[in-house]
């Protein structure tokens, strides 16, 4: 849950009733929007961090904010830049700001047009740094931790959680999301619930359906059936960061570069999929992207790699 207050007497820079049109919003993230609480939590971040910059001129109210101008957003949008902040976070707290904006107007508090006159930064998207096949399979397999000192049931309990990254295309927060008792020995799809609680079915291949039983077979620990499939050492939720910090010991093992992280087994899932001649609609629905265009990324790097073979293998590229 966000860590926004719920009393408008925690917000004695803003008037009573934009205090309780901020507590209103997040809730209306939180439930109707369906926002993971992560969401919530920088969403609520950027907009308290703009009313505090309106409250430096004066009283931040709902007439204050009525009468926003294109103006008022452009410069707090310099005063983030100027702060150090690079275009992803302006872009960020600007949907935030329209999102409250959105709230209020449909609430009948304030306008939205003020914010139909502010452009988005412009975001070099840069491309995806996928590992290569032999890399993929040496990082997921599981035996470079082998005599790292952890416990067997560890190193397996890292390798099914990384199997799941490259061989289902998972986020991170979605293997460790998954629940024991949605995982059976049989089952050739796994749903997964990722972004905006949306549901998507991941197929299991054979190596990652091994890789969990593997895990599960060695795990000391009961795991009851609603609780995580992948537990700590001390049997709680598995942190993200301890499968971060594996795969930094693998790429120091395997002379990998740093962009090599649990998320670039994802990019890997993508790239190498597209590259056997997967489908990129069917790709999309695998990776559960909303946008047909963020998948269109992986073309890209799968070019990228065409030309780099083709540079270093015909004759008249030298």
């Amino acid at each position: 849950m966000n860590t926004l207050a719920q009393d408008p007497s925690a917000f004695p820079d803003l008037s009573a009733d934009v205090a309780t049109q901020l507590i209103g919003w997040a809730k209306f993230l939180t439930s109707e929007r369906r926002c993971s609480p992560l969401t919530v939590e920088a969403y609520c971040r950027d907009v308290r961090q703009f009313l505090s910059f309106l409250a430096t001129k004066g009283p931040t109210t709902l007439a204050r904010l009525d009468a926003l101008q294109p103006a008022d957003i452009r410069a707090f949008m310099a005063h983030k830049r100027a702060q150090g902040c690079g275009s992803r976070t302006v872009m960020r707290a600007l949907a935030a700001m329209r999102s409250f904006a959105r709230y209020l107007e449909r609430n009948g508090k304030a306008r939205l047009a003020p914010f139909n006159g502010v452009r988005a930064p412009k975001i070099h998207r840069s491309l995806p740094k996928p590992l290569s096949f032999d890399a993929a399979v040496q990082v997921t397999g599981g035996d470079v931790l082998d005599g790292d000192g952890q416990e067997a049931w560890v190193t397996a309990r890292d390798a099914a959680v990384l199997s799941l990254l490259y061989g289902a295309g998972l986020r991170i927060s979605e293997a460790l999301g998954v629940r024991r008792q949605e995982f059976t020995p049989d089952l050739d799809v796994l749903t997964i619930v990722g972004k905006g609680r949306k549901t998507r079915s991941a197929p299991l291949i054979a190596p990652v359906r091994t890789a969990i039983e593997d895990y599960l077979r060695l795990c000391p620990y009961p795991l009851a059936p609603e609780g995580p499939l992948f537990v700590g050492v001390k049997g709680g939720q598995l942190s993200p960061r301890i499968i971060q910090l594996t795969v930094e010991r693998m790429r120091g093992a395997l002379g990998l570069p740093d962009s090599a992280t649990p998320h670039a087994l994802r990019h890997s899932f993508a790239t190498h999929l597209l590259a056997r001649g997967g489908d990129l609609r069917s790709i999309q629905e695998l990776l559960g992207h909303a946008s047909l265009s963020t998948t269109q990324i992986y073309t890209a790097v799968d070019t990228t790699r065409l030309m780099d073979a083709w540079k270093s293998a015909h004759p008249r590229a030298r």
